[in-house]
């Protein structure tokens, strides 16, 4: 449960009568329940609500539309976004922003809720700055990369896709005694990698945070072998310093092991949220609504610890989420 933070009432006359929402970057399971909660909440509250499909591509091109409560209904259970998404480079520059709020102002949406990660809410931040319309971020992200927040929408779900997927691998890498080597998603962050490689008994864990040796996974293979096991699972992050499973694996086949190779990739990225996923985007959602409606001007809605908490746009730019440590040595000595 999420202890949720209380805000001053407004008088009417001054909160947004209209209300958009739009997801942007990567997709991530649990998008649609943070949407419905956008939708439902700002029409509970009395305000109208608008979606933005395609992301800010589709906010420059004028894809905006009313929602009602059924527009948003049974969608919690899906993954993707049915507003859709996409990257748009055009919106990072001054006269495509300068287009984007002139829309904004002729639909007469007077807030703005981001669902996306770090490159969304940068445009947020942006947008904002520029137009004086009040904008929350929601972060939708699998990575669980953004600072300021414990955890993202999609996490978990990407997690425990990670985990059913090596659990299934292992039990050919047990059956043939061979080494495997998974690689998650990723690029710049081992969050999913950490935590799946931890939730499926990995006996190494590559992340690009930490640098790491051939030699030293070799040992970890050993130590294994000398235990009398027969097979090893080694979850690689896409993102680290070999470059993703490929090469790792030509590296370790010069030192005599034969190994095999599952790339996860985009599956990761689909398929039902989980409970905590739902939950999650659903109170991130409304509560994105109820600070607009309170007069909050920007800031991306989070969780740190139990607490749902608010934190200014300008906090969280250019400050990369850090892997725990503490976590990190869970996943040393439980390789041991």
């Amino acid at each position: 449960m999420f202890t949720i933070p209380t805000f001053p009432k407004t008088p009417k006359s001054k909160a947004p009568k209209r209300i958009a929402v739009l997801t942007s970057g990567g997709d991530a399971p649990g998008m649609n329940a943070a949407i419905r909660a956008v939708v439902r909440t700002t029409i509970a509250l009395g305000s109208e609500a608008m979606g933005v499909q395609r992301g800010y591509s589709g906010l420059l091109e004028g894809l905006i539309h009313p929602m009602v409560p059924s527009s948003v209904a049974n969608i919690i259970q899906r993954g993707g976004t049915i507003l859709r998404t996409s990257r748009c480079p055009e919106f990072m520059k001054p006269a495509g922003r300068k287009k984007a709020i002139s829309i904004l102002r002729h639909h007469g949406i007077e807030g703005l809720v981001v669902i996306g990660g770090d490159g969304s809410f940068r445009g947020a931040k942006l947008l904002h700055e520029e137009s004086g319309i009040p904008v929350m971020g929601i972060p939708g992200t699998i990575d669980n990369d953004i600072p300021c927040t414990d955890d993202t929408i999609g996490f978990d779900t990407a997690v425990n896709t990670g985990v059913q997927l090596i659990d299934k691998i292992r039990d050919t890498a047990s059956s043939h005694d061979r080494i495997f080597l998974v690689e998650v998603m990723g690029r710049h962050s081992g969050m999913i990698a950490l935590h799946t490689g931890i939730g499926g008994g990995a006996e190494s864990i590559i992340v690009p945070e930490v640098k790491t040796s051939v030699k030293s996974i070799s040992e970890s293979i050993e130590r294994g072998i000398r235990r009398g096991k027969t097979s090893s699972i080694i979850v690689v992050a896409e993102g680290c310093q070999f470059g993703g499973v490929t090469p790792l694996s030509k590296e370790l086949e010069k030192l005599g092991y034969s190994t095999k190779m599952a790339i996860l990739g985009h599956t990761q990225r689909g398929g039902s949220p989980s409970s905590h996923d739902r939950l999650l985007a659903s109170t991130l959602g409304a509560v994105s609504v109820h600070a607009l409606l309170s007069g909050v001007k920007e800031g991306m809605v989070g969780v740190q610890g139990p607490e749902v908490r608010i934190t200014s746009f300008k906090k969280i730019q250019g400050k990369p989420a850090e892997l725990p440590e503490e976590l990190l040595e869970v996943a040393r000595n439980l390789a041991v």
